[in-house]
């Protein structure tokens, strides 16, 4: 691995190129990851009161989401557009790329509330990530299948959405 960089699972809104970069401009995906015995829910508790991802340890259920290799010099932004010490902590995540066990930097929800759905726009910008970057069909039909809520607030709607013109739905 190159010098100064670290590998970074994302399995949320994360795995859009156009939202991680906005976020991390050195973040390069590397390719499709798998965490095993996990699952994922969308029950983190976020400031806007809606749900968003979270890794779960499940036996059996696996996780797919995009291996990404960042610049150290982004891993601040990276944490606190993650919300480290505020929703989410940092976790070492064991997946397997390309039939390899390599070891990534991912988040975990530290304030869950399974009452929570996402917002429309979140589950979408999820949804374009997994097929960005391949995600097998039966992965993103299952992402499609989970309910979700409008955002009240039209502007963050828009704005959010505008991240993923341009990727096929």
């Amino acid at each position: 691995m190159p010098a100064n960089t670290f590998l970074y699972f994302s399995y949320g809104s994360n795995m859009l190129s156009s939202r991680l970069r906005e976020r991390c401009p050195s973040a390069r995906p590397i390719g499709m990851a798998e965490l095993p015995d996990h699952e994922l829910r969308w029950h983190k508790r976020s400031k806007d009161n809606s749900g968003k991802c979270d890794v779960v340890a499940c036996p059996g259920k696996h996780i797919i989401g995009v291996l990404y290799r960042i610049e150290d010099t982004d891993k601040t932004a990276l944490d606190r557009a993650e919300g480290l010490g505020q929703g989410y902590e940092a976790i070492e995540a064991h997946v397997l790329h390309n039939g390899n066990n390599v070891l990534a930097k991912a988040y975990q929800a530290t304030a869950i509330d399974e009452s929570l759905t996402p917002y429309g726009w979140y589950k979408a910008l999820v949804i374009a990530g997994a097929q960005e970057h391949g995600l097998p069909n039966d992965y993103v039909e299952q992402l499609k299948l989970v309910a979700s809520t409008d955002d009240p607030d039209r502007t963050r709607h828009d704005r959010e959405f505008r991240l993923i013109e341009g990727v096929s739905q």
